[in-house]
């Protein structure tokens, strides 16, 4: 079983890093279940272990943690959804690279609840929709946006952090750091592509293809990676 949890008011960053840290130790130890944790941030900044100092642009701007997870800086904040996923990959098979395609999956299948085309690339980390709306790059190609970032950490194989969807957040908030350190491509949310969308939409399309993606703890199972 997983168990859910959604936070209706803004959780302050380390807040939340403590509860992961003694959560994971017990789904580690046996002890509790595994936890997906829906909830907001007040405005601020994550560096992951990939983080490049020029690239955080503005550092007076909000404040600025070290997440400990995978990635680059990233911006978190009211209008975002983040999922903190604490799963047992023991159970889900040791395959970090099948989790994290599992987890671009989840988004891209939550976004299509809302007839919106989510995508990955090669090279850049996240979920990116491309914007035919947008005046074409110098080379002609078709403006991507940003819309879903990913960044995960494992201990004892139990993973933590995990992914974050742009609803409504200030897309302006992320013009102080170089988002996932990509300087070509911009950030949107579903709001801004004009889908009239609420939280709760969001949180119920997150749990209704959450199994159907990931899978059941019980059984061990990566052939869909």
């Amino acid at each position: 079983m997983v168990e859910w949890r959604i936070s209706e008011a803004p959780v302050p960053y380390e807040e939340a890093l403590a509860f992961m840290e003694d959560r994971v130790a017990r789904i580690a130890a046996g002890e509790a279940e595994e936890m997906v944790w829906l909830l907001e941030h007040p405005p601020l900044y994550t560096a992951g272990t990939s983080a490049k100092r020029e690239d955080l642009v503005d550092p007076d701007r909000f404040p600025v943690y070290d997440a400990g997870r995978g990635g680059q800086y990233t911006y978190h904040g009211p209008g975002q959804r983040v999922a903190y996923v604490m799963l047992d990959l023991n159970k889900r098979g040791r395959d970090v690279r099948c989790f994290v395609r599992k987890l671009e999956d989840w988004v891209i299948t939550a976004l299509a609840e809302f007839n919106v085309k989510g995508e990955i690339r090669d090279g850049r980390v996240g979920v990116w929709v491309t914007r035919p709306d947008k005046p074409r790059s110098a080379d002609g190609a078709l403006r991507e946006d940003k819309i879903a970032a990913i960044g995960v950490k494992l201990r004892k194989w139990v993973s933590f952090h995990g992914i974050s969807i742009n609803l409504e957040p200030e897309l302006e908030h992320f013009s102080g750091i170089v988002p996932c350190g990509i300087r070509e491509h911009g950030v949107t949310s579903l709001v801004d592509l004009g889908i009239p969308a609420t939280m709760v939409d969001l949180d119920l399309a997150l749990r209704a293809t959450f199994d159907r993606i990931m899978g059941d703890s019980s059984r061990t199972n990566t052939e869909s990676c």
